[in-house]
């Protein structure tokens, strides 16, 4: 019984590549979020807190890039797996910056602390190796 069960949402939910676009579409969606914030609320508050561990200030602007350019990339399908990869870095980046302390805590509901952060990190990984998909905007397979 189980067995067809299992059959039966196979075979009317095997569109891997179906698949592929809601996870782009999500996820880049999602994270324009905050790169929305940022170009409205500018990266400023982010050079500081790089000045105060001693880096330099313009690395914040990477931000507009990994929250922005590279979510719009991944979306339409332009070198997805490149920009897959530059949000992944700047998540690791952000939580070093912004959450590092958070690591062994729990939110007030028992949630990681982390936990979007690490969903944003893993799903970046997951489009990286997964690629586009054959939806996407981008016809050339070499750009995609």
């Amino acid at each position: 019984m189980f067995g067809g069960i299992n059959q039966m949402f196979t075979r009317m939910s095997d569109h891997p590549d179906f698949g592929k676009l809601l996870l782009r579409l999500t996820f880049g969606g999602l994270l324009l979020f905050h790169g929305a914030f940022k170009a409205v609320h500018g990266v400023g508050w982010i050079a500081h807190m790089l000045s105060v561990k001693g880096m330099p200030g313009f690395i914040a602007y990477g931000a507009y890039i990994g929250e922005i350019a590279a979510p719009v990339m991944v979306i339409i399908g332009l070198m997805t797996r490149p920009a897959a990869f530059i949000i992944a870095v700047n998540m690791i980046v952000a939580t070093l910056l912004v959450k590092m302390g958070d690591v062994w805590h729990r939110t007030d509901v028992g949630a990681w602390a982390l936990e979007t952060e690490a969903l944003y990190l893993l799903g970046a990984l997951a489009i990286m190796f997964l690629g586009a998909g054959k939806y996407t905007l981008v016809r050339d397979s070499r750009l995609q």
